[in-house]
């Protein structure tokens, strides 16, 4: 039940970022969640919108590169250990995390969390079962 993030590359320099939400709202793509991680020269900017292809197709048509990574998504209770018990199954099922961000749902009492593992299918059948609440595709758009 993986979703697809958008990787995309940025160029470290003013006005890029917002030149890639710009073409994002034109187009009336809406992003849940971004994490933005950068180096002197470049960024890539993850993001998780609510219309994947449309999104990649803007994209690359403004000459971005920007390509699709599978990426779990679980709901986790917004409450003191929420996140801990949840990663306390990553651990148990040996499950490394390369990666993870955040986002909030509108009036939800709930957390979303976004985790990039190597093998995606691998880590979602060592969870399944075990009462975490996995997102697909349609659950995220609908946030």
């Amino acid at each position: 039940m993986s979703i697809r993030q958008i990787s995309v590359f940025l160029e470290n320099r003013p006005g890029t970022l917002n030149k890639m939400t710009n073409i994002l709202a034109e187009n009336k793509i809406d992003m849940r969640a971004l994490s933005l991680a950068e180096t002197k020269d470049f960024g890539i900017a993850r993001i998780i919108v609510d219309d994947v292809y449309a999104a990649l197709e803007v994209l690359k048509e403004a000459d971005f590169v920007a390509s699709l990574t599978p990426v779990l998504a679980y709901a986790v209770p917004d409450e003191t250990g929420g996140l801990n018990m949840l990663l306390k199954a990553f651990t148990e099922a040996q499950v490394n995390i390369e990666y993870m961000y955040a986002f909030l749902g509108a009036g939800s009492n709930k957390a979303y969390m976004i985790f990039r593992v190597a093998d995606t299918m691998e880590a979602e059948a060592a969870l399944e079962g075990k009462g975490f609440e996995a997102l697909d595709q349609e659950a995220i758009s609908k946030i």
